[in-house]
Formats: C-alpha cells, structure tokens, sequence
C-alpha cells in the first residue's frame, strides 16, 4: 500500500526513499527480481548487490512506500507471541534458533548503517515485557522460564517509568534496538544504486513465472523482466493463490505520534501484555522536542470499522502512562500479516525452484525483513541457509486445528456475504466522503461518493480470489478481510495478494 493513496500519515513519511526512482520503461533482464521495496525487498536487493549479482527492483509505487513506512520500528529478537506459545508449537531448538536469527538481524542493521553511514537514528535499547493490569504476572513467569529454557538473557526488573509503575513487576530485556525505518532505507536505496542496481517505481507486477532455468516477470505496461532468481517480497505475496494465504491471516494495526519533552521517560522498547496490546518506543526530534511512538489496538483486517474508536483507546493508555505526554502529531494504520506458528514464510515459494518468498511479518517486520535477506541471499550464493527449516514456507503448521480453522473461517463466512443485503439499498443513500456496500440486483457494489459528489462504483468482489471488500472509513480504501488486498476508491489494487483492479461495472 502506497502511503500517498492513503488518508493517514505515518511519522516517517516525510522521507522520500529512492526520489529517482522511475517506472520501468523497456524489458530489461537481471541476475536477481525483487518485486517489493520495504525493507525485506531492499535489504534482499542489498545483500544481493554486495555479493556481486546485478538486481532490480519494482514497486507498484513509490519505493519505500509500503508497509514499512507504517511501521513502529521495533527491532527485537523476542517473540510478539511470546517464546511460551512459540515452544509450544515449533519445540526448544526451532525457537532458539528464531531468537538467534531475529538477534542476527539486529545485528546487522547496525552493521550495515555504520558500514554505509546511514543516518537513521539507531540505537541500541533494553526492551521491557509489563502487566498493564492487575492478574497479568502469569504471563511474566511463563516468559521467563520460556527464556531459560532457550537460554535467552533476560531479568525480572521492578518499577517502569509510567504513572503509578514504580512497583510494576517486568522483564528486561538486553540488546533490542530502534531507527528510523525510512532513513534506513533511503541508505539501502543508495547502497544498492551504487553497486549497479536498478530501482524502478510505479510499475505493477501482474505475473511471475518460473521458466527454464530462469524467472519472468509481466509488467501491467508489457514490459518484461527475466533474470535467474526472483524474490517477492510484498506484504502479502502476489504470486500465490493457496499455498501460503491459508497459513497466514491479515490483521490491522495503529499507531499514533505525541510530542514528548526529553527526559519524561527513559529511552527503551515497552510492550504491554494485554489483548490487544500497545508497545511504545521514543523518536529523536530536534533539541529538547522528540516523539512518542505508540501502537496496538490490532484486529483481523475487515472485520470492523472503528478506527477512531481504536485511536481514543491508544490515546487514553498512553496519556494514563504518561500524563505529561504532549499534542498528538500523527496518526496511522498498516497491516501485518500473522501466521499459524508465529514465524514468517522466508524462503523458496512453494512449488518453485528459482522463486522466493518473503511475508508473514507476525508483528516483527523489520527484523523478519532482514532475516529474509541474509537467508535468501546465503540460499542464492552458497546454496543453503542455517534457518531455512525454521522459515520453509512450505512447513506443514503445528497450530492446534480449531485456530487454523478459526482464521481460515473468513474466507468461508465472507463469500456467504455475497446473499445477505447490502449495508445500504441504494447509492443514492451515500453521503459525501461515505463508503459502503450496495446490492444493485444480484450484484454487490463496492460504492462511494467523493466530497464533490462524485459517485465511485466498482464490484466488491476481490481480484485475487473473489471475496468480498470491506469499507474502511479511515484510510478511505476497500479491504480485503481474506488474505489483505487493498483498493483505492477507483478499484485500483493498492496492497497485495491482489494485482488487478477491482472490476468496473457495465
């Protein structure tokens, strides 16, 4: 999703990634395709240029401008949901080998912005796990007997920098880290640019092939890109129908910026243990103004429309913590994609030998990014990689069936949608700046009216599979609640699994 084609802006936003980026113009042909350009796609691009291979990238827009520029830029090597459920489902070893490879990703971002010196605000932090609430230490103790039974250095810690939390029980986590996610990227951007690479922008990928020892790519403007290796690195991967989406379910998150004096709080990670949860972190700004970043409030894409319901929640938490926080500057959402295990998909795409595949982020995006490049990367050049079976993406799930099943329920519960009446019986009912479903005979329509009157109707039916398009009022763009597609009021496609615009109507 493009950060222009939404109504929200993100604290990173300002920064414009690749600026000379332009749409590909002629059929050019690489040793390595990356369709995508947050940080999975440019830091597989990166490592790729640096072992020697000539790479491309393409973006359906701008670079940079997907869901990595509406992240909260957490760099941690501990499970979003928790190292308990995660030995739970993959065993003691497959997890501390995902506490080494997320720890091996921070690592290297600090490796890599002090070889490029890139200024992106990194840093090094202590992370903190905390009860919000009362009758929460449960999932304390569970955590830390889950460290050491890996082997994970982690302390209990008492009193955290909030309002009324001198007395709170925690765990300290040591060596997690924070940057600017767009400022790193604009580093990457140029790092690959200068090793001969090719970024271009505004280019839609409608088709991926693998060929005869190669790989194909079929641009929306006919153009071709062959090459011997591609990698997909989308939010949700465009090149797959089944094998993947049915493993992985989309989930929208927000995040808000508040104006924060230095020194109110001390500069650290801090995730609460509620459901939903909330995670706050501190931005530099300039002098004595810097930022508090807060996020959470997460829910299944498409299954509600109460943005601002979510905003007042995140608002109300952060000013309880911190009653000197200051004004609000920004707003936003995004989308991560949770799989079945808690571990992303990295690797190759199931059924091919040449294609790649990067998602399934599970709350951790910026790390699972990085892993993905040097594993990809270590497959490409050397022929395999140490963390490949933790991140196959052809792995059969472990999770218990009834919650398999429970998020695979959307695509069934959504296509009986297509019977049930519309949210309204006739366009005419729309009022200006409103989205909303209509049923005109048998057909469902995904309607809306610009603030000039302008009336947008496209079918409600996604183009990936066919289920059926939620309103979201926030970002003003139909969802997908299946596998996450995105649409711009015009139908255009703005996130994948999903290419194709949304069809016009006869």
């Amino acid at each position: 999703m493009n950060v222009g084609d939404e109504r929200t802006v993100s604290l990173w936003a300002s920064v414009n990634v690749a600026p000379d980026a332009v749409p590909l113009t002629r059929d050019e042909q690489v040793d390595v395709v990356v369709v995508g350009s947050g940080i999975a796609g440019l830091s597989v691009a990166y490592e790729l240029a640096l072992a020697g291979q000539r790479v491309a990238v393409i973006d359906r827009g701008s670079i940079g401008s997907g869901m990595t520029a509406r992240t909260t830029a957490h760099l941690t090597s501990i499970c979003d949901d928790y190292f308990s459920e995660l030995i739970a489902l993959r065993g003691r070893q497959l997890a501390r080998l995902f506490y080494e490879s997320q720890s091996a990703a921070i690592d290297h971002i600090q490796a890599v912005q002090e070889t490029e010196a890139i200024a992106c605000d990194f840093r090094r932090l202590p992370g903190f796990l905390f009860p919000s609430s009362a009758g929460q230490d449960g999932t304390l103790e569970r955590e830390l007997d889950a460290a050491r039974q890996i082997g994970i250095a982690v302390e209990r810690t008492v009193g955290l920098p909030f309002e009324g939390f001198s007395t709170t029980p925690a765990l300290r986590y040591a060596g997690q880290a924070t940057f600017h996610p767009l400022k790193y990227l604009q580093g990457l951007a140029a790092g690959i640019q200068r090793r001969g690479g090719a970024l271009y922008s505004d280019t839609v990928v409608e088709k991926v092939e693998e060929t005869s020892g190669g790989v194909r790519m079929t641009t929306a403007s006919g153009f071709v890109v062959t090459g011997i290796w591609a990698v997909v690195a989308t939010n949700s991967p465009i090149n797959d129908r089944v094998a993947i989406h049915t493993k992985q379910a989309p989930y929208r998150t927000y995040a808000m910026s508040f104006e924060i004096r230095a020194g109110i709080i001390a500069d650290g990670l801090y995730w609460d243990t509620e459901d939903p949860y909330h995670y706050v972190r501190l931005q530099p700004g300039g002098g004595e103004r810097h930022f508090l970043v807060v996020g959470g409030e997460d829910h299944k894409t498409g299954a509600v429309d109460d943005a601002e319901e979510r905003f007042a929640n995140l608002t109300a938490w952060s000013r309880r913590l911190i009653p000197d926080l200051g004004a609000e500057t920004h707003r936003w959402s995004g989308q991560v994609m949770e799989t079945t295990d808690y571990v992303g998909f990295i690797g190759r795409n199931p059924g091919n030998e040449r294609v790649f595949v990067v998602t399934g982020d599970s709350g951790e995006g910026m790390t699972h990014g990085v892993v993905a490049a040097l594993l990809i990367r270590d497959v490409i050049v050397n022929g395999s990689s140490s963390w490949q079976e933790l991140y196959e993406p052809s792995r059969k799930t472990t999770r218990a069936i009834g919650d398999y099943l429970r998020e695979n329920a959307t695509a069934i519960r959504n296509f009986a949608e297509y019977i049930a009446p519309g949210e309204l019986d006739s366009v005419e009912k729309l009022g200006p700046g409103e989205g909303a479903i209509v049923r005109e005979g048998l057909t469902k329509i995904a309607a809306f009216r610009d603030e000039d009157g302008t009336l947008y109707k496209r079918s409600a039916s996604c183009t990936h599979i066919g289920c059926h398009v939620h309103w979201n009022s926030l970002e003003r763009c139909w969802d997908c609640p299946c596998h996450g597609s995105h649409f711009a009021v015009d139908g255009t496609a703005l996130n994948g699994p999903a290419v194709f615009p949304l069809a016009g109507l006869v």
